[in-house]
């Protein structure tokens, strides 16, 4: 079928009927009309016009043979770098539109799955491994153009490296039966962005220590599948005023935990299961983590120039352009964005193929700009509150300014270039950027998106090339170096 639109995502979801508690309840009807899920799923369809829109048709989608339909173009297995730079430019048109804000963007769990059977290889002929599956969800994936969400994480009982978990009924998912129909699953995952508002979830075991190997399995099954149900935290919608929540009432992307009850997982769904090496090479050899991250430096890119545009806005509404702090402030936020611009540049410049003849970003550089931008963003949104400074908080709705105190309003939060209104606007935008609930999950979400900082920093610290630094400095000072 190739590339749908904003109509067909919405009805498909809406048909699929998926199982999804809200505020305790079971949600019924349409999901697209639930206010908390109204907003996001609007922008979301919104996205998948855009990949139709004929202006950004060849932008947006490629085609496998002249005889096929157009697909989406995140699913593209780049072979070239200038592959890599045509991803990068359509992952750029889809963060623009949402300003970065959807770090759930249906290009980042599209270019997942494309990465996965780029790699698929490494699974093949290995015990309890399946290669061709991930293949067929590929191939499925890009024909239908699907959504996505996924879950690694396990539930946090208890954080300490070495515990084993003894409970009566499983608490974490793992396999508790093999039938001639497949594996079957009971526990929870956490943390499943947009759970139950894609077609598919994608469940797979990140490494770690100590792994019960009934732990360890990777599949991709429907979200209405029986047994699986997604469980939401409290919405951080405001309101459906775009006024009020310029933000929050269209990105708010929602998290939920993903409980599994006895689910069957048939055997042409599973990837892998009962074997921690293949599970660990996975991860660590196949190129997700290369194109996902080059995926999301990419967002961040777009993001960073959205929290630029309002510093600056912040700056020329109140006036405060000839503060030398102010100059240093804003240029905190620019010095970042044209290091993370340089950083993802030199990854496209620098790739390789890999051994499969996939053309895979360079690592090192895409690596630095996801240790450095989890340390940046919440410093760039402290920036955007010391420049709004009070005026951050005395902000009245947009039903004040059609009330009787609306020449109040008029003459006392009035600015220099804008009226009052306008005023508002634009620090409603920033307060909702930076101080809301909405907001604040932003800063958290961008500080942890790809696990702890540290790790991100010790792994780094691992794989970078640093023995011909040392070599150089030992001749300089004439050392006999011994490992």
């Amino acid at each position: 079928m190739g590339t749908i639109n904003g109509k067909d995502f919405i009805e498909r979801l809406n048909k699929l009927e998926n199982e999804i508690w809200y505020d305790g309840a079971k949600i019924k009807g349409e999901i697209s009309e639930h206010p908390a899920f109204k907003g996001i799923l609007k922008e979301k369809a919104s996205l998948y016009d855009l990949q139709n829109d004929p202006k950004l048709k060849e932008e947006m989608t490629f085609q496998l043979s002249d005889k096929e339909e157009p697909i989406g173009l995140s699913y593209l297995q780049p072979k070239t770098i200038e592959d890599l730079k045509r991803r990068r430019k359509m992952i750029e048109h889809w963060a623009r539109f949402t300003h970065g804000m959807m770090g759930r963007s249906p290009d980042y769990m599209n270019t997942a799955v494309m990465s996965f059977a780029a790699s698929a290889s490494l699974l093949k002929d290995k015990e309890n491994c399946f290669s061709e599956n991930i293949q067929s969800l590929y191939e499925r994936a890009m024909k239908q153009d699907l959504s996505f969400t996924h879950t690694f994480i396990t539930p946090q009982v208890n954080r300490s490296q070495g515990y084993l978990e003894l409970s009566d009924q499983p608490i974490s998912a793992k396999v508790i039966d093999r039938t001639e129909q497949g594996i079957v699953i009971k526990g929870a995952r956490l943390l499943a962005t947009q759970g139950g508002l894609t077609d598919e979830v994608l469940v797979i075991t990140a490494p770690r220590l100590f792994l019960d190997p009934d732990e360890v399995f990777a599949f991709s099954i429907p979200s209405n599948t029986k047994g699986l149900k997604f469980i939401c935290r409290e919405s951080f919608v405001g309101g459906e005023s775009a006024f009020n929540y310029p933000l929050s009432s269209r990105y708010e992307e929602m998290d939920s935990i993903v409980v599994f009850d006895n689910v069957l997982v048939p055997w042409d769904r599973v990837f892998y299961y009962d074997n921690v090496e293949a599970a660990t090479d996975f991860m660590s050899k196949s190129s997700f983590h290369t194109f996902a991250y080059h995926q999301v430096v990419t967002r961040q890119i777009v993001k960073t120039e959205f929290i630029l545009g309002v510093a600056q806005l912040l700056v020329k509404t109140i006036n405060v352009s000839e503060y030398q702090h102010i100059h240093e402030k804003v240029s905190e936020i620019i010095i970042g964005l044209e290091t993370m611009k340089a950083l993802v540049e030199k990854s496209e410049n620098d790739a390789e193929l890999d051994e499969w003849g996939f053309m895979r970003p360079s690592m090192t550089p895409l690596q630095v700009a996801c240790n450095v931008f989890p340390k940046m963003y919440p410093r760039f949104i402290e920036i955007v509150q010391l420049i709004g400074a009070s005026g951050m908080v005395s902000l009245p709705t947009e039903k004040s300014f059609d009330s009787e105190i609306r020449a109040d309003l008029d003459q006392y939060l009035q600015a220099q270039c804008m009226n009052a209104e306008e005023r508002v606007k634009v620090f409603r935008l920033a307060w909702d950027l930076t101080m809301s609930s909405f907001g604040t999950r932003q800063t958290q979400y961008e500080r942890y998106f790809f696990g702890d900082p540290i790790r991100l920093s010790s792994s780094l610290y691992s794989t970078y090339l640093k023995d011909n630094h040392v070599k150089k400095i030992s001749e300089f000072l004439n050392l006999n170096n011994k490992e």
